[in-house]
């Protein structure tokens, strides 16, 4: 009886590990995409942290601009 069981066990295991090769190439397929998406993001936030430094010394600079002329303008009126 085991040998009549046999073939059956293997088709089974064969169909098994066909599955298992397509979730694994499903897992890998995701894990570029994931891979790119973040390299992607990084790039993006890069940029994002590049503009937010140079608005920042821009309102810095805006910021100076002004309370040196409240200044000129309080010595004017004193």
């Amino acid at each position: 009886m085991s040998t009549s069981a046999a073939p059956a066990d293997e088709a089974g295991i064969d169909r098994d590990l066909v599955l298992l090769e397509g979730k694994l190439a499903t897992l890998v397929a995701h894990a570029r995409a994931l891979r790119a998406a973040n390299e992607t993001l990084r790039r993006d936030l890069a940029v994002a942290q590049d503009r937010n430094r140079a608005l920042a010394e821009r309102v810095t600079e805006a910021a100076q601009r002004l309370d040196a002329l409240l200044a000129r303008l309080s010595e004017s009126t004193q």
